[in-house]
């Protein structure tokens, strides 16, 4: 099959599964690589957590920060089905600046990513993404903001309303109606942006090599493992990643290591046109297309 047939049928592959997908697989030794939209920007939704693991670690190298330094964080309490960690807390805890980039990035825990973006604040994230040469994602706000959507407003069995809204109050411009769907008030990223971030982090570049093992081996140990991961782990293969979801969007990155030392660099980032919250089968159809375009690029 052609590259542009098969293009093609993914994307009415996605549409008939009710996603618009904005894909881009790279292989990280040849720069080779297929996607599907790829430049279009997208709220980040939990994904900007790995910017915020990249500058706290970052800052830690410097000595700005020390990653055993203790810190108090008040509990979550949050209720609503989605949040873990802290967020669920109910009394404080007293957690250090390393445990607190282990809950954020591999639990994906919001309460915190703040703690950590008290320390540096989402502009500062964006500052030292520029410095190591990072374009494309943009860091305005920190979690908070997330927990604070339509669907905290609906009880359990009206959910689908505030997935209704999500779908249909955008705008051509990609404005919209919900502010953490608002691309020009939201943490942004394209899928290009965030496979150039992962391209930096595998192999050399600004990052420094210390900073950039331990971001990865914080993906490497990312505890949620129901979107791509089921299409690219094996005995064979690696897979670290970061998921983001946020109302309608479903997103993962990662990167897939096989053994015989070949690495694609793979960012799926997704909006449902079903108003629903659960939707395995939009998970299961995210690393169908993902896993075909590897397939094809590995082929080549």
């Amino acid at each position: 099959m052609s590259t542009e047939t098969l293009l093609r049928d993914l994307r009415e592959q996605l549409g008939d599964g009710g996603l618009h997908g904005c894909l881009l697989v790279r292989d990280l030794h040849t720069g080779d690589e297929l996607g599907i939209d790829p430049d279009t920007q997208l709220p980040s939704a939990s994904l900007v957590k790995v910017p915020l693991a990249l500058a706290t670690a970052e800052r830690v190298r410097r000595g700005e920060l020390d990653g055993a330094t203790l810190l108090d964080v008040p509990p979550g309490r949050i209720t609503t089905p989605g949040p873990t960690g802290l967020s669920r807390f109910r009394h404080p805890a007293r957690i250090a600046i390393e445990d607190l980039l282990y809950l954020s990035t591999c639990v994906s825990d919001g309460t915190a990513a703040d703690a950590l973006f008290d320390l540096t604040p989402p502009a500062q994230v964006a500052e030292i993404l520029q410095e190591l040469g990072l374009r494309g994602i943009t860091v305005r706000h920190g979690m908070r903001e997330l927990t604070e959507t339509p669907v905290e407003r609906f009880d359990a069995e009206q959910v689908h309303l505030a997935h209704a809204l999500a779908i249909d109050a955008g705008t051509s411009g990609r404005g919209h109606r919900v502010p953490q769907l608002d691309t020009t008030r939201a943490n942004t990223g394209s899928a290009r942006a965030w496979v150039d971030l992962l391209q930096a982090l595998w192999t050399p570049s600004k990052i420094h090599p210390d900073v950039a093992l331990h971001v990865r081996d914080l993906m490497a140990h990312n505890v949620l493992r129901h979107r791509l991961a089921p299409d690219f782990s094996s005995d064979a293969t690696t897979w670290s990643s970061k998921t983001g979801t946020l109302l309608n969007l479903r997103h993962e990155v990662g990167i897939v290591e096989h053994s015989d030392g070949q690495a694609f660099a793979i960012a799926v980032l997704t909006e449902s046109l079903v108003p629903a919250s659960t939707q395995p089968g939009a998970d299961a159809l995210m690393a169908q297309v993902a896993r075909t375009l590897r397939d094809h690029l590995r082929q080549l």
